[in-house]
């Protein structure tokens, strides 16, 4: 087929997609694109060419993850998903197309609240420096605490370590409380994990990981601390990136009216997160399936 018969093709599946989800007349629709209507209903009375065929299944497939996810997805990530359901490449470009047809896209991202930071007990310096790659599992980690509402404007708060290695969650708590308690409790939770392992973790310069007691925690484990540099939310990139990610990809589309329903669509969420979201960066694979290949 030729670019024109494909824009041609374009032009009647964009006529045929609007006509039915908006009442619309074939009259109106063909006026408006400039071209008969006769021409119109002899390529809708056609015999389907194989590419007509796949295209619908591929639609169907889209459509499918695009509601799975809660039309959190674009083009990238449905195009990932899509190949590994069809067991075939698909350029991302006909993905394109085929959402445009159907009109869907991503939902957008929003910023993330910036918070004042307490005097510090002790610091540490930028070890990590932006080398967000990291050889095996377990050699670098980052770490945040990101908040949540739910109910009457009442807060919750999510702690969470990250494996630079396969962007993976090692271990998170959520709780009522921006404390102490709750980073402690992520540290341990992580320990547990990977034992034995004595990663770098790095940090922004939050109260909680400038204490004392957190320190002595990490000179029990053998661990290296390092943080980011006074408001250089970028030193710590990958964990803000996936504070992003959940947000915009579950928490921004609910209204939450208890701690529980949060709680069980944030666990939902990094299971699905985990082992289902595929990554380009990670040669299409979910953070699960790469690490359990490098080990």
């Amino acid at each position: 087929m030729s670019l024109s018969q494909h824009r041609q093709e374009n032009i009647y599946l964009a006529i045929q997609a609007v006509q039915r989800t908006e009442s619309m007349t074939i009259q109106l629709l063909c006026g408006v694109a400039g071209i008969p209507r006769s021409s119109y209903y002899k390529w809708l009375n056609r015999t389907p060419s194989s590419r007509e065929l796949e295209n619908r299944k591929l639609t169907e497939m889209m459509m499918s993850m695009y509601e799975k996810v809660e039309g959190t997805f674009g083009y990238r990530q449905l195009t990932l998903h899509m190949r590994r359901e069809w067991q075939h490449p698909i350029n991302h470009k006909r993905v394109q197309r085929l959402m445009r047809i159907k009109r869907i896209q991503s939902v957008i991202r929003r910023k993330k609240k910036k918070y004042e930071r307490s005097t510090p007990q002790q610091v540490a310096e930028n070890v990590l420096n932006r080398k967000f790659q990291a050889e095996a599992p377990n050699e670098k980690w980052v770490t945040d605490v990101t908040e949540f509402k739910y109910g009457n404007s009442q807060k919750a708060y999510l702690s969470a370590i990250l494996d630079l290695h396969d962007k993976s969650i090692v271990s998170y708590v959520l709780g009522h409380s921006n404390n102490n308690p709750l980073v402690f409790q992520t540290l341990d939770l992580a320990l547990q994990a990977a034992p034995n392992s004595k990663p770098l973790i790095h940090s922004d310069r939050g109260y909680q990981y400038t204490s004392l007691r957190f320190k002595e925690m990490l000179d029990k484990a053998n661990m290296t601390q390092s943080m980011s540099r006074v408001g250089r939310c970028i030193d710590n990139g990958p964990m803000e990136s996936f504070w992003g990610t959940l947000k915009c990809e579950k928490y921004y589309l609910h209204t939450y009216r208890t701690y529980e329903e949060l709680k069980k669509d944030i666990d939902d969420y990094i299971h699905f997160y985990n082992n289902e979201r595929l990554q380009a960066k990670l040669n299409g694979l979910s953070p699960i399936e790469f690490r359990t290949k490098a080990v």
